[in-house]
């Protein structure tokens, strides 16, 4: 019998109709999608159903969509197949705004808090940087310890330290980086010179997982003093130690470190793997996370579970 962790996608994986035809087809899912949409005071589900994808791609809004996306999919696992998923997983994990989806589905957030949450995170990393101060750029054909003297290069500008880090390690040898765009700029000319096989900026609003996100890492201090984590039903494995967690006072201060460090999902992918993970079951809109699992784990089956027929799919097997 599998071995299941089931984990959730961050940003970049939403796309206009994500949920739509959840919505449609059950009302479990119709529930969260409404949950969601009377906490925020918005429709985000009609943006995330309509777009359009400018809007949807907002930070403050892509986050706790993506969310809700997840969470609608386990509600109707739960609903129509009765999965437990105590029963089904032994860990969750999540990539950075992931992260609050698999609290949720453990059971540490409700659905209504973790959207909260990820509004209030989407808006303070937003703030925290003026617009076309900071950037971020995928590096590919890198490993880790490379991508780090990259940024060490890079940092040194011609006014001192710059700020440009590892944002996210990603396995199979891509790490994007982050921080101030002249610091991220040079990085990229250091990786090409350094024959990296592709070094190019991303189109992000902001630069995430970096220094520069401070202000945010404060907001969501203050705001985790008072939505406080519970722990979860089974542990997760923590974007910034690549460890299993259940204490929720350590995964509060894990979620504040999370917004100004690096997302170490390589690591995380192979720790679960070593606690006996055999099958990684991604639950929400799109197939990125699955894509990554291949690269990190490629023994490892992954199932991605986004619309009625991948649940109808999954249930046959699980």
């Amino acid at each position: 019998m599998a071995v299941n962790a089931f984990i959730f996608p961050g940003q970049g994986s939403q796309s206009v109709g994500m949920g739509r035809d959840l919505a449609a087809a059950f009302a479990p899912a119709r529930e969260v999608f409404e949950e969601v949409d009377e906490v925020l005071k918005q429709k985000l589900s009609k943006l995330m159903f309509e777009g359009p994808i400018e809007e949807l791609t907002l930070t403050e809004n892509a986050q706790p969509a993506l969310m809700a996306v997840s969470l609608a999919v386990l509600r109707v696992l739960e609903s129509e197949g009765k999965v437990n998923l105590k029963a089904k997983a032994i860990l969750v994990a999540g990539h950075s705004l992931g992260e609050y989806s698999a609290l949720a589905a453990a059971g540490s957030f409700t659905v209504a808090e973790a959207a909260a949450l990820l509004k209030l995170r989407g808006k303070s990393m937003q703030a925290a940087v003026a617009p076309g101060v900071g950037a971020m750029a995928a590096l590919l054909g890198v490993e880790m310890a490379m991508a780090q003297e990259i940024c060490a290069e890079a940092a040194k500008g011609p006014d001192g330290h710059e700020e440009v880090g590892c944002a996210n390690d990603n396995g199979g040898g891509q790490v994007v980086i982050s921080g101030i765009k002249a610091a991220v700029e040079r990085a990229i000319e250091i990786a090409k010179a350094k024959g990296v096989k592709r070094a190019m900026l991303l189109p992000v609003s902001a630069p995430f997982h970096c220094k520069l996100m401070q202000p945010a890492a404060e907001a969501m201090h203050k705001a985790l003093e008072i939505t406080r984590p519970r722990a979860p039903m089974v542990p997760l494995v923590a974007n910034v130690t690549a460890a299993k967690v259940t204490d929720p006072a350590t995964i509060a201060q894990l979620l504040v470190e999370q917004v100004t460090g690096t997302v170490r999902w390589r690591e995380s992918v192979e720790s679960m793997v070593d606690f006996g993970v055999d099958r990684f079951i991604e639950l929400g809109a799109g197939k990125v996370l699955a894509g990554l699992v291949k690269r990190i784990a490629p023994e490892a089956p992954t199932i991605s579970v986004g619309s009625p027929a991948d649940i109808e799919a999954l249930l046959k097997v699980l």
